[in-house]
């Protein structure tokens, strides 16, 4: 069975608003699973392919995109291995454009706590995050950025079911975000964020709103 999201997105920033349209078809080719991602310019400019993407994904295994107006490449493969008995969760992604290698690891300590690492090969960009959920409803996320030398923490909380409250701050450029997000099945996913810029105190915030709905076909 086909499966098809559309996505819409709203933006406003200082007085300038933006909408946009992402929508995407993936058709099941046994363990594969085959995709192709176009945005409302992909229909205002058929004949440069604009906002075009291809993709081919194994879940749990391999995913390759290709980027059509950038004729680009992504690969990304991921695995999971036991150590101490815990579950480690590896990706590894790989940009040919721009010639970017990024590696990812996932340390499961249990249910309510997790160890990640991000790292930017041949860079000294990297992350770390510690992940603490309380009680299956309140997660605590604190992250180190090695290459800004700066800490980030994020708060969020599930009420109502389906409703996720969330907020976070990046120290590097006092930035607060604070999101609301939604799933249903009947009306699809919603969000709603907010963006401040902490060190200007007169910029409004930027404010966005984006729907999604999957349709079985």
């Amino acid at each position: 069975m086909m499966n098809a999201a559309v996505k819409g997105k709203y933006e406003y920033d200082s007085d300038k608003m933006a909408t946009s349209a992402i929508s995407t078809i993936a058709i099941p080719a046994g363990d594969l699973k085959l995709r192709a991602s176009m945005s409302d310019a992909t229909f205002t400019k058929p004949s440069s392919f604009s906002g075009l993407s291809l993709s081919l994904e194994k879940p749990g295994s391999f995913i390759l995109n290709y980027d059509v107006p950038k004729q680009d490449f992504r690969f990304q493969f991921m695995n999971s291995i036991r150590v101490l008995e815990k579950q480690l969760n590896l990706t590894y992604s790989h940009n040919r454009a721009d010639n970017r290698t990024v590696l990812d690891g996932t340390l499961v300590v249990d249910s309510c706590n997790k160890v990640s690492a991000n790292h930017v090969m041949g860079s000294n960009n990297g992350k770390f995050k510690y992940t603490y959920v309380h009680q299956g409803h309140t997660t605590f996320e604190p992250s180190y950025d090695l290459g800004m030398n700066s800490w980030d923490f994020a708060l969020s909380r599930r009420v109502y079911g389906n409703d996720l409250l969330k907020a976070s701050y990046q120290t590097s450029n006092h930035k607060l975000a604070l999101e609301w997000s939604k799933n249903s099945k009947r009306m699809g996913c919603l969000k709603m964020s907010a963006l401040f810029n902490l060190a200007d105190e007169v910029k409004m915030p930027k404010l966005m709103a984006e729907t999604t709905w999957n349709i079985d076909l």
